[in-house]
């Protein structure tokens, strides 16, 4: 008898490079729209904006379709002049209308990434005239305040400054009928680019299914540096050890999610490299304040004295990522590396007695089912078991647990998030400002999706971008820091250092300190 052939597999074609990564958390493919991890890298490859960060040094904006800009003496407007001859992917100029008509749909479409905008003065009824074309090749921007000029170029680096060929858009935008919340009478594209594409990237998006596989192939008519490659391919596994078996056997040429252990023993192989990148991005579970248990200020502190976080580090989190316990990433201004808390089971206890909850209570928390996720949640479970709390963990994948996170519906939320652009602020605003707390708020920050109310921070937060002096304004983000870390609702646990398992064909790939500047357009394999 013929002994059985052991599995083989495929390699991987010599133009195409294949991710294997949790893509389960990607809702929608517009850049007006997109607000989540994964789209962050998707966008940032297939779309173009006025400038970017320079990802060697996260200080220095960089030019992108703009070719230079200036700001007026008084602060309030910034000039951008475009660069000549750039195209779109569909081979349509890039002209300033693009870009004033891709401030306008974001403004008045008003999805959950809009207030990086609105927060300008910018609203549906003025977006045209403060956000406009001069002339073919200049656009200008009007702002309402004298804000400092980096954390308006930093918010222009974000996926929802991204420029979208106006053409291809309103081709394939539907008609709708303007409700009182809604007053236009288009969708201005919004259906189609959800899963569609009217970028000018270096790559552009051929198909996108979800929880299955995200295509990119290149942009021939790129107006910079061609890409490397024909396509990149991220497919969707979620499990450690499923990445890691298809990277050693070629299945694969870059494994994303690795646990520990398995990002360990890949290291080891012949064949495969590793590489890693502090990120700005931070994990925590958040306290919804409508639920009246978890609104009380003694509860609040309890929840941060029932974390393990030396076991944390030492395990589930071991090499991808160090404990931080406040809401700016280590690398930011006014960034502090305080950490009050440690596990406490006697403190919470007391606390909780305090609430009058000394028997405990039940509640349930929304977890995506991807580590390390789902292990912290596990075990965090088990300590607050210690102080009778019972905690029912619901399940879901990425877009579930967002959704229902996003409408405030949940009790208690665990996930990760990273800063959309870098500057303070943009952790600041979303953790501090709240300036309307029903739920018809159209600021829906993460203060906002947890129903609390931080008046006083929210003013500080807003004083914080008229402050030219860098050292003042450092010190403003450091106070609200220290206040957050003491009564707000949110239990911060680490700030996350990626890290990818590849096959050593690949050449070029790096990890950027940020998901929207993981770029893959020099990447190439042998």
């Amino acid at each position: 008898m013929a002994a059985t052939a052991p599995n083989a597999y495929a390699a991987t074609p010599a133009d195409t490079l294949v991710q294997a990564w949790a893509i389960d958390d990607i809702i929608t493919l517009d850049p007006g729209e997109a607000f989540e991890i994964s789209t962050a890298e998707v966008t940032a490859n297939t779309y173009s904006k006025l400038v970017a960060l320079d990802p060697t040094d996260t200080s220095k904006i960089v030019s992108d379709l703009a070719e230079s800009w200036d700001v007026s003496e008084d602060g309030l407007t910034y000039t951008f002049k475009l660069k000549p001859n750039l195209t779109f992917a569909s081979g349509n100029p890039i002209r300033a209308e693009d870009v004033a008509f891709s401030f306008e749909r974001v403004v008045k479409l008003d999805k959950s990434p809009a207030f990086l905008l609105t927060q300008f003065g910018l609203n549906g009824d003025n977006v045209t005239e403060m956000a406009k074309a001069a002339d073919a090749s200049t656009f200008v921007l009007t702002v309402d305040k004298p804000y400092a000029p980096s954390f308006v170029l930093n918010v222009l680096t974000a996926t929802v400054a991204s420029v979208v060929d106006k053409k291809v858009v309103m081709e394939n935008a539907k008609p709708v009928t303007p409700t009182e919340e809604y007053k236009y009478e288009t969708d201005f594209g919004n259906e189609f680019l959800k899963t569609g594409y009217a970028g000018s990237g270096p790559f552009k998006i051929r198909e996108w299914r979800a929880n299955e596989v995200v295509v990119l192939e290149r942009n021939d008519n790129y107006y910079g540096e061609k890409a490397k490659l024909a396509r990149v391919i991220y497919r969707y596994m979620k499990e450690s050890s499923g990445q890691r078996l298809a990277l050693e056997n070629g299945d694969i040429d870059v494994a994303r999610n690795l646990d520990p252990n398995d990002f360990d023993a890949v290291a080891s192989k012949d064949g495969i490299a590793t590489t890693s990148a502090p990120k700005g991005t931070l994990y925590y579970f958040s306290l919804n304040q409508k639920n009246p248990n978890l609104a009380k200020p003694e509860v609040i502190e309890a929840f941060k004295y029932l974390v393990d976080y030396d076991a944390l580090g030492e395990t589930l989190i071991k090499g991808i990522g160090t404990i931080h316990q406040t809401f700016l990433p280590s690398g930011q201004l006014g960034a502090l590396e305080d950490k009050p808390y440690e596990l406490d089971v006697a403190k919470a206890k007391e606390l909780l007695a305090k609430a009058g909850l000394a028997d405990g209570f039940t509640v349930t928390m929304d977890v995506r089912n991807t580590q390390p996720v789902t292990g912290i949640a596990e075990n965090v479970q088990q300590t607050l078991a210690q102080a009778g709390i019972k905690l029912e963990i619901i399940p879901g994948d990425g877009k579930q647990t967002l959704t229902k996170y996003r409408a405030r519906q949940h009790d208690i939320y665990i996930g990760q998030w990273g800063s959309d652009y870098f500057d303070p602020n943009s952790n600041a605003e979303t953790f501090t400002f709240n300036p309307d707390n029903s739920d018809e708020g159209t600021n829906k920050t993460l203060a906002w999706r947890n129903a609390w109310d931080p008046k006083e921070l929210s003013a500080n937060t807003a004083a914080a971008l008229l402050e030219k002096d860098t050292a003042k304004r450092a010190a403003i983000y450091q106070d609200l820091q220290k206040q957050v870390l003491a009564s707000g609702p949110f239990v911060v646990i680490f700030q996350q250092t990626e890290i990818a398992g590849y096959s050593n064909k690949v050449q070029n790939y790096k990890l950027g300190p940020s998901f929207d500047t993981n770029y893959i357009s020099t990447v190439s394999k042998e």
